[in-house]
């Protein structure tokens, strides 16, 4: 039986120069600037809401538009925030995938 694991040769080899590139430190350092602080500020605003309803009750009861108070808006615009940090991520990984494109034809080289 064949395993992949076995496999000592170029891949491992093209592994260690991708490595040592200067552009693949680079990306992984652009992409760690852009992951880093959009999952804290993700997981901040998403704990936001309970803390805020344990601690602020009379606040976050205030009613807004009829029923509606600042609680449900807080938690319906948690949705838009999602919706809006996923496509912050897709416009910076189509970037990202640029770069990987360019080390890899650096590589090839």
């Amino acid at each position: 039986m064949h395993n992949a694991a076995d496999k000592s040769g170029p891949a491992v080899n093209d592994w260690s120069r991708v490595a040592a590139m200067p552009e693949f430190r680079e990306l992984m350092q652009a992409k760690k600037r852009f992951i880093v602080p959009a999952t804290l500020f993700f997981v901040v605003y998403y704990f936001a809401l309970p803390v805020l309803v344990g601690y602020a009750p009379a606040f976050m009861s205030r009613r807004v538009m009829g029923p509606v108070n600042i609680a449900y808006l807080f938690a319906l615009s948690q949705f838009f925030m999602a919706w809006i940090l996923a496509w912050l991520y897709m416009r910076a990984a189509a970037g990202w995938d640029r770069r990987v494109h360019q080390l890899l034809a650096k590589l090839d080289k």
